[in-house]
Parts: structure tokens; sequence; C-alpha cells
């Protein structure tokens, strides 16, 4: 006789939760000045290096970046015309890179005979559409520019689909490494590893994956990638430019900064 077949669990609601990117709100500049304080205290050289001005080459490069992409002409008779608005719709749509605000000077810039003055008239005439159409989100004016964003009423909607964010320090090496970057950037992987005396190419991936940190990669060939700090670590820690990092006695001796 066989036996009864067992029964299967019960299947788990599929959730978010896994895939949320923990934030770094646990972390403290006491923590990160304490760290370096502490590097410092062992006897290890922070190899300090001053920063230096783009090269032409590389500031013909990034000039180019900032040159509008070119429309992708077609016959599609159903496109959506190309208006200043409806090009303003879209650039707020897709949003900055690291998630600021998109200031009138900028998207002008982006337009071919359009004035920042006439940006904010746009934003008004957008709103007043969305506003009509019953659109969840508005276009708000956060501090020097302009994002678009979910309406207060929906914010219960979009927690639901997101899940609660988990908040998670950072463990010490990744705030060591963290740290060394912070006061004595730009600086390379080898001259980190020198610091710590020990391997940290998955700690400082780890960084730049959390926008903490960015590798730039210089023009010329023989120079080696450095790391340097983000704007979402100013935003983080709360400081304006690098030069308000705290400062103690116990970290031996002055360190030059120099702000981006």
């Amino acid at each position: 006789m066989r036996p009864p077949p067992k029964s299967e669990p019960a299947s788990q609601p599929l959730s978010l939760e896994g895939f949320i990117e923990p934030d770094d709100q646990g972390l403290s500049l006491d923590d990160l000045g304490q760290a370096y304080a502490a590097l410092l205290s062992q006897g290890a050289d922070p190899y300090p290096q001053p920063f230096a001005e783009p090269s032409p080459a590389q500031q013909s490069e990034m000039s180019a970046l900032d040159e509008p992409l070119p429309v992708v002409e077609g016959q599609d008779d159903a496109a959506c015309e190309i208006t200043p608005k409806s090009i303003l719709e879209s650039m707020l749509f897709v949003g900055h890179p690291t998630g600021q605000p998109l200031a009138s000077e900028r998207i002008a810039a982006l337009m071919r005979g359009v004035r920042a003055q006439e940006i904010d008239d746009l934003v008004r005439e957008l709103n007043s559409e969305f506003a009509a159409d019953g659109c969840p989100y508005t276009i708000a004016s956060v501090d020097v520019g302009y994002q678009l964003v979910l309406k207060p009423e929906f914010a219960g909607l979009r927690d639901a689909f997101y899940g609660r964010v988990r908040e998670a320090k950072l463990n010490q090496a990744a705030i060591d490494v963290l740290a060394i970057v912070a006061y004595q950037q730009p600086i390379t992987q080898v001259e980190i590893e020198r610091l710590r005396d020990k391997p940290t190419g998955a700690i400082l991936s780890q960084l730049v994956r959390r926008d903490l940190l960015v590798l730039q990669r210089p023009a010329e060939k023989q120079a080696k990638p450095v790391y340097r700090t983000t704007e979402r670590f100013l935003d983080l820690f709360d400081l304006d430019e690098l030069a308000d990092l705290p400062r103690s006695q116990e970290m031996g001796r002055e360190v030059g900064l120099e702000a981006d």
C-alpha cells in the first residue's frame, strides 16, 4: 500500500522586500571620522594627492556629453508632437541620473530657442493639464529645480509596491574604505589597499553600487582610475562640501581636501 502523498507547503506570497536596496541612513559622520582617525593612529601614510584640473581633452569630452542628442526622424503620424512642453515633460519623466532636480537653466540649454524664464510657464501649463486629467503625479519645485513626483495621496500605494525600506549600516570594513576615499580623494585602489593592507575590490564595488563612490577613468592611458565621493555621499552626511568633514587631533595632522 502506497503511503499517502505528502502535503505541499503553502505557497508564500511574493514580495519585493528582498529586492529593495538597503538604505545607508545608519551611517554617521562620527563613524567616518573615527574610522579615518583610527587608520592614521596605526601609522599608515595617507598618501595625499592634490586635485588635478581636467585636461583640455577631458574638458572637450565633458562638453561633448552636454550636447543634446539628435531626435530620431520617422514617419509615424501617431507620434507625439515635439514641442518645448513635450520635451520638458520627457526630461522630467526620465529625470536626472542621480535623482537631482532639473534646473530651468539646464533644461532650457537643451532646447533650441527656449529661455530659462519660459520653463516656469511650461511647468504651470503641464501641471494644469495633469490636474485636469486626474494624473497621480505633478511637477514639484525642489531646491533650484523641478522634479516629477507622485502626489501625497498616492504615497501609500508607492509604499505598498516597494515595501518597507530596510535601514542597514555598512560594516566596519566598508566604513574604513569610505573614510579613506573621503579624506584622501582622488585615490587609486592600490593606494587604498596599501593603507588597509587588505584587498578592497569587493568593498569598492559595493560603495560604487550604492552611489557613495564613483570611479573616474582619466583620459591619459597611463593614468590609473581614481575613486571619489559622490553628491549622494554629501547628502547622506548633510555636508555642503568636503571641507566640512570632521577633523580631530587624533588624525595626527591636517589633511588637505579639494572639493569637486
